[in-house]
């Protein structure tokens, strides 16, 4: 009798025992299960974050790769050393002793090359009139001439795959997409940022091919000109008005941009092949054909007054 009563408080405390490891179990359990899903509230500023290291990432490379291409080539009669006099030596010369002077400090002559080549880096990365932002179009003052086969080639290669501008145009509008969300299938990742950018450049590929194809059966011009005219009201209206109308092989006649908003129709049909989901093709061509209605606009302004914006900057 003595043994059975001393075994019953054993059993209890035993009980008690595996209860409060259940419980701690269980806390630690949802412990990692909060710390496992974030807090929502902070999703958009982690991904406006992430978009804005992206893209100083890629201005800061464009940036460095202007600058290394800066640099003027030396005259080749500048490194040929002038003839020795014999018999007599020349005094130096104020910018050679001043060469000197530098030169007995290699620290601040590496300090004042790296200075240089960043500020040739900025104005270059400024100028983006070269093409970079602005891409294909024909200025103010030269004449329009129906371009050939070849410069057809050429040029679609130069909007589609071979200039960085192809590249960082649809690098902006998957941060875009990033940042809403869309499609809500793919994370909020780097991962998902490299979906919405393949994306987009699938979707580009596909509209641009499709516009190029019917712009050369057409002969229809496929760069924008520069407006002749003065003046703000009527510069702004030949940019909206060029983003709807194009020249034919006279370059004179203007047409409708059949081809251009056909591949812009095409490329968001063909874009619901890969995007998850059931997407409408029909719904998403319309989409991509307005979205064209709008970047085309904006993009045709910004070349339009690309020479005083560059003013404004102190690009010359």
């Amino acid at each position: 009798m003595v043994a059975e009563s001393k075994s019953l408080p054993q059993r209890g405390q035993g009980t008690d025992k595996e209860a409060s490891q259940t419980r701690r179990y269980c806390v630690a359990k949802n412990a990692t299960l909060r710390a496992a899903c974030p807090d929502p509230s902070l999703r958009k500023e982690r991904l406006l974050g992430m978009t804005l290291k992206l893209v100083m990432v890629c201005a800061l490379g464009t940036g460095l790769g202007w600058a290394q291409g800066s640099e003027p080539a030396q005259n080749p009669e500048q490194q040929s050393s002038p003839p020795q006099t014999q018999g007599k030596e020349l005094p130096d010369a104020p910018d050679e002793s001043k060469k000197k002077e530098e030169s007995a400090n290699p620290v601040q002559a590496v300090a004042d090359k790296t200075r240089d080549v960043a500020t040739a880096g900025l104005k270059k990365a400024r100028d983006w009139e070269s093409g970079w932002i602005a891409g294909e179009y024909m200025g103010r003052n030269r004449k329009l001439v129906s371009p050939t086969r070849e410069q057809r080639e050429e040029i679609y290669l130069r909007q589609t795959l071979t200039t960085p501008e192809a590249y960082i145009k649809r690098m902006f509008a998957a941060g875009i997409d990033q940042v809403r969300g869309v499609p809500y299938q793919w994370d909020d990742g780097w991962g998902g940022y490299a979906e919405r950018f393949a994306s987009r450049e699938g979707q580009f590929i596909a509209a641009n091919s499709l516009a190029a194809l019917g712009n050369a059966k057409l002969g229809y011009e496929v760069r924008y000109d520069q407006c002749k005219c003065q003046g703000l009201w009527p510069r702004t209206k030949h940019a909206i008005v060029r983003n709807f109308l194009t020249y034919d092989r006279s370059e004179e006649r203007m047409r409708p941009q059949w081809a251009l908003y056909g591949g812009a129709f095409g490329g968001g049909m063909i874009a619901t092949a890969w995007k998850p989901g059931s997407k409408n093709p029909f719904a998403e061509g319309g989409y991509a054909a307005l979205e064209q209605m709008g970047w085309g606009t904006a993009l045709n302004f910004v070349t339009e007054f690309s020479r005083e914006i560059n003013r404004k900057q102190g690009v010359k």
